[in-house]
């Protein structure tokens, strides 16, 4: 399992007035290797999928988002350009740290592929972890990455996760949940999870109420029909962000660009008001 912790060579601060309250924008992506609606990314062009994770960077910067949970986000390999995809979003998208996590990763004598779920920051990332979920045939191995980071405007420590889980399987998916649950329950902080859920609230056993109930976090109305996938013609709310009872969501969006086969979600974060 590979794992890879960086800084990109440049960053830049959110432009204008604070506000009264602070916030911290966060935003969840699946960059789907790059190929944006092509129907696989070993049909493109470096240059092509290199123009592609700009646009995505693009809308990271319109946003001005300080952190951005990605998934199917490949490290340099043979079918999407044989370039780091985390780093280039950052470095495009001006936030400075980065850590990916390779859950898939096979290596041959000629061609390499790796890829996985990422984290990108304004602020330094700590106590970094990736975490490869058990094998699930027949679908590809998935995974979470989870890193802590110090907001300043909040002056507290909180972890952010980005998590892919399983798109076939709901009994693969509550197994992945119980995973992250165990892993992220442990490390005591306030908490941000985002990612591709491949799933619905659903349910009264669904996978994403079971992440829920287990660590006392909360979404937007997560009845609401704020969908996301497919990019060209979204129907399903399968791409999620839930924050733990420290925090209180202002706004949930999601992203009009079609840089991916799904849309991007979008969040502003506040702290909870005292009761």
């Amino acid at each position: 399992m590979a794992e890879e912790t960086g800084r990109t060579s440049q960053s830049a601060e959110a432009g204008g007035d604070p506000p009264q309250r602070p916030t911290l924008n966060v935003m969840s992506l699946n960059i789907a290797h790059g190929r944006k609606l092509a129907r696989h990314q070993v049909l493109l062009s470096r240059a092509t999928i290199e123009e592609n994770l700009a646009d995505i960077a693009a809308v990271v910067r319109r946003e001005e988002v300080d952190v951005v949970a990605l998934q199917e986000a490949d490290g340099p390999s043979f079918w999407s350009g044989n370039f780091n995809h985390v780093a280039r979003v950052g470095h495009l998208g001006d936030l400075e740290y980065h850590f990916r996590g390779g859950h898939l990763a096979i290596r041959a004598r000629n061609s390499h592929l790796t890829y996985g779920t990422a984290l990108l920051s304004r602020w330094p990332l700590s106590a970094t972890k990736s975490h490869a979920f058990a094998p699930s045939p027949p679908t590809p191995k998935k995974g979470f990455v989870v890193a802590t980071v110090t907001v300043p405007e909040f002056g507290c420590d909180v972890d952010i996760v980005s998590v892919h889980l399983d798109f076939l399987s709901f009994r693969q998916r509550t197994r992945q949940i119980q995973e992250l649950i165990n892993v992220v329950s442990a490390r005591g902080n306030p908490l941000i999870i985002l990612g591709d859920m491949n799933c619905g609230w659903g349910r009264q056993r669904s996978s994403l109420r079971q992440l829920a109930d287990n660590l006392g976090l909360h979404t937007h109305h997560p009845t609401e029909k704020i969908a996301t996938f497919p990019a060209h013609r979204p129907r399903r709310r399968i791409d999620w962000i839930f924050v733990s009872s420290e925090f209180e969501i202002m706004e949930y969006r999601s992203l009009p660009d079609q840089v991916s086969d799904h849309l991007g979600i979008f969040a502003k974060v506040a702290l909870a008001k005292p009761e």
